[in-house]
């Protein structure tokens, strides 16, 4: 094991990903936040565009738990699994004045798992805990050579292959490996820091074998009514979006029908029908065309307003 962790560390020193702002901080909050936000999201989404704007608006646990749940969402609008901002702000106001330490306690705010209590443990705190992403995952099931393995043993061997000299950068370098090297497809088996080591190096793919997911497909219909430069919107009540803003719904009418799109969100693809009309029978929200991108709408509404709206 000695051997694997010290050239999992050399590895790590020049092709880890030091440049990410989250692994350039010691405050909590910031790192937290970077653990919700890339769950389910591309590095480069949040790191460029939602990080700091979020930190612009909100610096602080603190001022976080000071907004409205309305501002959270206009804020986090576009970048889905809306469940995640909500959960952030309900933590902001369970723990404004002090962030927990110790990992049971982690676990005990909302929308914080076994992931995430041990991320925020270990890149926060530095504490000799293992942690385990999709991308921690991979690696440890071909290092150990593990087939279908429940949750528990991939844990159990994280910590296991855990440098407790070391164990943030021991962290973060498996899962730069798991993201850089130990691809899901066509791993870079060869220049790997522990193929000496990996027990399952000559056959890489089938310990990540997984079974294909399957998707619900759905229509919606929904309807673009525009007056005096306001937009009528409504409050969602549904699984999809809820608290979110969006279009109303309507019964399709096909001469009033104006475009198609797809849309994907979470387990469901969806083809959505935009239809422009003259009145609807839900309860209506106007919103100032000039105040959309400070309102909670969800990246569906901005795909429907970006081809309804010149």
């Amino acid at each position: 094991m000695v051997q694997a962790q010290k050239a999992l560390l050399q590895w790590y020193t020049i092709y880890g990903r030091h440049q990410l702002p989250w692994r350039n901080t010691t405050d909590i909050y910031h790192i937290y936040l970077s653990e919700i936000m890339l769950q389910q999201t591309q590095v480069t989404r949040v790191k460029e565009e939602y990080y700091p704007r979020f930190l612009q608006k909100f610096p602080t646990i603190k001022a976080l738990s000071l907004a409205s749940e309305e501002e959270v969402l206009a804020l986090w609008s576009g970048l889905g699994y809306y469940s995640r901002a909500r959960n952030l702000y309900k933590t902001a106001k369970l723990s404004s004045h002090q962030f927990p330490t110790d990992y049971k306690e982690l676990l005990q705010l909302p929308g914080i798992g076994q992931y995430t209590a041990s991320a925020i443990c270990s890149f926060g705190y530095n504490q000799n805990i293992a942690v385990v992403d999709t991308n921690i995952a991979r690696v440890i099931k071909r290092f150990f050579a593990l087939t279908e393995p429940k949750n528990s043993i991939i844990w159990d061997k994280a910590t296991e292959l855990l440098n407790s000299k070391n164990p943030r950068s021991h962290n973060l370098a498996l899962m730069d490996l798991g993201s850089i090297i130990c691809l899901p497809k066509n791993p870079q088996c060869t220049i790997c820091p522990l193929l000496n080591n990996c027990q399952g190096s000559k056959n890489p793919e089938s310990y990540t074998q997984t079974k294909k997911k399957e998707y619900e497909k759905m229509e919606l219909f929904y309807a673009v009514l525009i007056r005096n430069n306001h937009i009528a919107l409504t409050s969602s009540t549904g699984t999809m979006y809820k608290n979110m803003l969006q279009l109303p719904t309507v019964d399709p009418i096909e001469e009033l029908f104006i475009t198609k799109f797809k849309h994907s969100y979470t387990k469901y693809r969806l083809t959505v029908n935009l239809y422009k009309v003259e009145e609807v029978i839900d309860d209506i929200i106007w919103i100032d065309l000039d105040k959309l991108n400070q309102s909670p709408i969800s990246s569906l509404t901005k795909k429907a307003l970006a081809l309804t709206i010149i």
